[in-house]
């Protein structure tokens, strides 16, 4: 498929971010078992979705500031694979951290620490810049003609014509 050619397909786009938002929670939950789980007693959704949990003033806050931006660049990556376009990469980052704002909204209500902000914002900045650059990267990637040729297909020889001499017509 080329990329020109794909027409504008909305349940692939509902996929993706589904996709993209539930592997997200996945890697974040992956760093938070490890970074804050071994800190705490019990582990449970306020380490994800509680902005009072994002603080700088204990180590527990710097292990789940730490694992929100450590699942940022695992976003990247995810995209990476995907996604596969760099164009897109910033709108998906924004769609998965606008709808964590939402759950974060429902969850604890409205963030009021900065440390929670800046936290996201840098967490969409690092999700869409790297991602684009890695897409960018493989999209820059040469496309191996000759060995694809040389698997799929087979060399024809067709042998030259018979040399006609050249013959020039009288003047009438």
């Amino acid at each position: 498929m080329f990329y020109g050619t794909v027409a504008w397909d909305p349940w692939l786009i509902v996929a993706q971010i589904l996709c993209l938002q539930c592997l997200y929670y996945l890697s974040l939950g992956v760093f938070l078992t490890f970074l804050v789980g071994t800190r705490v007693s019990r582990m449970s959704l306020v380490y994800f979705f509680d902005y009072a949990a994002v603080t700088t003033s204990t180590v527990t806050g710097w292990c789940v500031i730490a694992s929100f931006l450590l699942s940022s660049l695992a976003g990247a990556r995810i995209m990476l694979h995907l996604i596969k376009r760099a164009k897109k990469c910033l709108d998906f980052s924004a769609i998965v951290y606008i709808i964590h704002l939402f759950i974060c909204i429902i969850y604890g209500g409205w963030p009021s620490s900065i440390t929670w902000w800046v936290l996201n914002g840098t967490g969409v900045a690092v999700m869409a810049l790297l991602g684009e650059y890695l897409c960018i990267r493989r999209e820059l990637l040469e496309i191996p003609i000759t060995q694809f040729r040389s698997i799929h297909y087979q060399t024809v020889v067709i042998p030259p014509k018979e040399k006609v001499p050249f013959q020039t017509v009288p003047p009438v």
